[in-house]
């Protein structure tokens, strides 16, 4: 049972007191095991650990398969190579246009903010990104602007990073004024894991930024499990939908975290609850430190297939690939060869 004991606290407070060393997240767990220690010592060396104490306290103390410790515990198997797994498996280096933009797909594009992240979730397809070289400064704006209006088909943009929910609301609302000054803008989409692992970063202020901008705003969370959506971050999430804030959720297939149609079900009924819709299910992104986390095709398709028997449609988020070059996410309908 969560007792709540970080997570009313003030979220820069959180952002600033992570777990970031094995031993002590193991501690706080109960896990006292050396090889789960030793692996996770040497795992984090090349991409650390962080974790938000609100998280850690959703997880089931003494159990080292908890889908939540899975995600974020670093692993000595993410130091293996594997063929087709790679550093950029998405292709963003082509696409990083100038510094801060990504652009992929026609109608808009992703503006990485920070390279900041409350969370480094195990299976993150830029824990390789070289963000120092591509984050923007407040100079770059101008050079952002006219990329944007140079091109009048974009009527989107994403904010992405790192998380850019870790970066302070004076700046957050500072980004959307810009973005509000182009005329050709219509809609914002923030990408974000913090209202799921610091959700009292779902505070009075980000809320007035987010219903009083004259661009539409879509909120994109990141859950994978329904163990992450405990009361404290259902009534921070629901407060966002009392406020006409559209809610989405993506997840990503994971071996050993979500792998069961009845597991993505009540992720969705969970999600369905405080009114946030399934959006996207992505296959693993096979990026280099993640072969742990995939699954065979025939898995895949088995797993979806039984999801699309036990859930409305309504409810079914829509399994995807991406794929680096192709314009769109690839749709997979659970009965490819992929």
């Amino acid at each position: 049972m969560t007792n709540y004991l970080y997570q009313e606290q003030n979220w820069q407070s959180q952002m600033s007191d992570l777990i970031t060393q094995p031993k002590e997240l193991l501690d706080l767990l109960d896990l006292s095991s050396d090889q789960l220690l030793s692996g996770a010592l040497l795992a984090s060396e090349t991409f650390k650990l962080r974790v938000p104490r609100a998280f850690a306290e959703k997880i089931e103390k003494g159990n080292s398969l908890d889908p939540l410790l899975l995600q974020v515990l670093p692993h000595h198997l993410e130091l293996e190579d594997h063929e087709g797994f790679i550093t950029d498996p998405l292709g963003e280096e082509e696409a990083n246009q100038q510094p801060g933009v990504l652009h992929k797909y026609k109608s808009r594009f992703l503006l990485t903010l920070t390279g900041a992240c409350a969370v480094h979730c195990r299976y993150c397809f830029r824990r390789h990104f070289p963000y120092q070289e591509n984050l923007p400064k407040n100079d770059d704006w101008i050079n952002i602007a006219n990329y944007i209006e140079s091109k009048p088909e974009i009527n989107e943009v994403i904010l992405s990073g790192g998380d850019p929910l870790t970066i302070s609301n004076r700046k957050l609302q500072l980004w959307i004024e810009r973005l509000e000054s182009i005329k050709q803008l219509k809609y914002v989409r923030i990408h974000s894991r913090v209202p799921v692992v610091i959700p009292s970063r779902v505070d009075d202020e980000f809320i007035s930024i987010l219903k009083n901008s004259r661009l539409r705003i879509i909120l994109v969370i990141h859950s994978n499990h329904a163990l992450e959506l405990d009361e404290y971050t259902c009534s921070k999430l629901n407060g966002l939908v009392e406020n006409k804030i559209t809610l989405l959720n993506q997840a990503v297939l994971l071996k050993g975290v979500n792998d069961s149609a009845n597991i993505l079900a009540n992720l969705s009924y969970k999600l369905f609850d405080i009114g946030v819709m399934p959006y996207y299910l992505h296959v693993l992104d096979k990026v280099k430190g993640a072969h742990h986390f995939d699954l065979e095709p025939d898995t895949i398709n088995q797993i979806y297939t039984e999801l699309l028997a036990t859930l409305p449609g309504y409810l079914v988020p829509k399994l995807v690939r991406e794929i680096a070059g192709e314009k769109n996410k690839t749709p997979l309908l659970g009965t490819e060869t992929f």
